[in-house]
């Protein structure tokens, strides 16, 4: 940023972000971006209430140029859609596919077959329950992946499943062995969410360049 000085940049972490060392670890972040030249502003964003099946609260940092920032104002942070009670749930996002035991639906007959432990909560064992948005999807390759929420599949969630819930359809297919491809689904932005707010900054974008064709 301080060598190319881009328009815009935009960042993603986790929640924990905002919690470590009380907040002084994300105040050192945003203050050091700023005295490159930008504006920093920290969107706290809730998958569900974009439509991601998914209760995953991540921090997105959106950059403006101060040049830009002092001619064009901000981009809006995206308004949310859905609100509890009509969150999207893990049976809406896998439903379909409780009858499906082989790669007719790419990576749905990839699970890890450990057992759950017995002192997991927190750490990937825990059961999904059907009419609620699904446990957060973790990078984690080492087995600890959330369980299907129906008591006749006593199983962990398969590549599909977990790719379904941060919102990757179908046709894009994981082809990597199962550990590496939940650490790549685990890591990943949600892509509805993702796009989400690129269509937020594209708007932005499109109207700082339509000011400046004026």
């Amino acid at each position: 940023m301080e060598i190319h000085k881009p328009s815009l940049v935009i960042g993603e972490n986790v929640i924990n972000l905002e919690r470590m060392d009380n907040g002084n670890v994300l105040n050192t972040i945003t203050n050091d971006l700023e005295k490159v030249g930008y504006k920093v502003k920290v969107w706290k964003m809730f998958a569900p209430d974009y439509g991601i099946p998914q209760r995953r609260t991540r921090l997105f940092f959106i950059c403006v140029r101060d040049d830009i920032h002092e001619k064009h104002g901000f981009p809006s942070q995206p308004i949310a859609a859905y609100s509890a009670g009509n969150y999207h749930s893990i049976e809406w996002a896998i439903g379909d596919l409780e009858d499906v035991t082989d790669d007719s639906v790419p990576n749905q007959d990839q699970f890890f077959g450990a057992s759950k432990a017995k002192n997991g909560n927190g750490q990937g064992d825990e059961s999904n329950k059907k009419d609620l948005p699904a446990y957060t999807i973790r990078a984690n390759p080492k087995s600890r992946v959330q369980f299907h929420y129906s008591p006749s599949l006593n199983r962990r969630l398969t590549v599909r499943e977990c790719a379904r819930i941060q919102t990757f359809p179908d046709d894009f297919k994981f082809s990597h062995a199962k550990t590496a491809s939940i650490s790549q689904i685990g890591n990943a932005v949600p892509p509805v969410l993702a796009h989400i707010v690129a269509t937020s900054i594209a708007d932005y974008l499109e109207n700082v360049e339509c000011i400046a064709n004026d």
